[in-house]
């Protein structure tokens, strides 16, 4: 069943692409709470996993295990650099690590695989920022 396009999940379209990197279902319920939309966090929670399914997000797990969303620039499997930081991230086209994939997948007899591969460190710019500091 095709979901409906209510205005609360557009807004919640709009307030994702006007997002900094990724950010969490609580931070984007956050903004729309202080533009006083009366958008629920439950129903960000259903339009994240909405645009997710139909490709108009990216979702990773943070290395904390949190569930992150950002407007998605590109069509199909990619992957991320993302900087712990500030957020900064960066689309990647992997080869090697499709490759990987499948071969493993297939010494084990398994088919269909499918995985999720995104890289967190620090982007350049926090990486001087750090440097600076110490």
């Amino acid at each position: 069943m095709a979901q409906r396009n209510t205005w609360q999940r557009a807004r919640v379209r709009e307030a994702l692409a006007d997002a900094a990197g990724f950010v969490s279902a609580q931070d984007l319920h956050a903004t729309l709470r202080e533009e006083s939309t009366g958008i629920g966090l439950a129903t960000v929670y259903r339009a994240l996993a909405t645009l997710a399914a139909s490709g108009e997000a990216d979702q990773l797990q943070s290395p904390a295990g949190e569930a992150l969303y950002r407007a998605c620039s590109s069509t199909g499997h990619h992957h991320h650099l993302i900087c712990r930081e500030c957020g900064t991230t960066v689309e990647i086209q992997a080869s090697a690590v499709e490759s990987w994939a499948r071969r493993t997948a297939a010494e084990h007899g398994f088919t269909q695989a499918e995985h999720v591969v995104d890289i967190f460190g620090l982007c350049p710019a926090c990486s001087a920022q750090q440097l600076a500091g110490s």
